[in-house]
């Protein structure tokens, strides 16, 4: 399609239990950003959701680099909210073509990743029943306007500048997760942060959180997880990070429904 929501995916990966889905709990993950391609790749901790019946596919959307520069032009600076609605389209198929139901679907991203789950929960919060956030970038135009921080300048690229240029600065504020936080019912949420990170400020999903838990409606829960000795990347340690990714898919598996009898 022109617009970019072709339906260009990975092959959903999933176990299947006597020759049929056991459960259609989704994990769906997109990142979008900086032209990075999400290759295919093994994950051994994945097993224990796909053991467990869920599926898990990833969203090449606009703004990653998987259908070359052109795609990744797509999806940057003024043209930076193609990423969001191609993520969305790709959720929305999911659901149409009956692999999983809003109910049992969960959206993943971290860091600039981050930003795409919080601008996902503002878009079409109906679609996910949970979205995971790590060290999400939900606050970029206050970050973004402060050349004070170690990575603002370089990231004018990406992102645009709005400090030079009032298009930009309006642009990000109409898609900033932050600044569009509304009173209606979101998702259950799950955000994640470091107190070390020096990529993404552990306040912009302290804030973030904050602002939906005074704005949101509906009983959903939403939680703040903070690693106190851990930076962008999450704790240092082989146990320790089985121990994160252990929590982070329990959650998953909880709020998707994966569970239930």
């Amino acid at each position: 399609m022109g617009d970019g929501r072709r339906r260009h995916e990975d092959p959903d990966l999933h176990r299947r239990k006597e020759g049929h889905f056991w459960k259609r709990s989704d994990l769906l993950y997109g990142y979008g950003s900086y032209e990075a391609s999400i290759d295919p790749g093994f994950s051994v901790a994945r097993l224990s959701l796909l053991d467990r019946g869920m599926v898990f596919a990833v969203a090449h959307v606009r703004g990653g680099g998987e259908m070359g520069r052109h795609w990744y032009e797509h999806g940057k600076s003024l043209t930076k909210k193609n990423t969001f609605t191609d993520f969305v389209a790709c959720a929305r198929h999911l659901v149409d073509t009956g692999v999983t139901s809003p109910d049992r679907l969960v959206a993943d991203g971290g860091s600039a990743g981050g930003l795409l789950m919080g601008a996902v929960a503002n878009i079409a919060p109906e679609l996910f029943e949970g979205i995971l956030a790590n060290v999400p970038f939900v606050d970029p135009l206050t970050s973004i306007l402060d050349p004070s921080l170690p990575l603002t300048v370089i990231e004018w690229d990406e992102w645009g500048n709005p400090l030079a240029n009032p298009e930009v600065y309006e642009y990000m504020r109409s898609y900033s997760p932050y600044e569009n936080v509304e009173a209606k019912d979101y998702p259950a949420i799950l955000a994640i942060t470091s107190i070390n990170d020096t990529r993404v400020l552990y306040v912009e999903p302290a804030k973030w959180v904050a602002k939906l838990r005074a704005t949101k409606t509906g009983d959903s829960p939403l939680l703040l997880k903070t690693e106190m000795s851990a930076g962008h990347g999450g704790v240092s340690g082989r146990y320790e990070k089985w121990r994160e990714v252990a929590f982070e898919f329990a959650w998953v598996l909880d709020i998707s429904g994966a569970l239930r009898s």
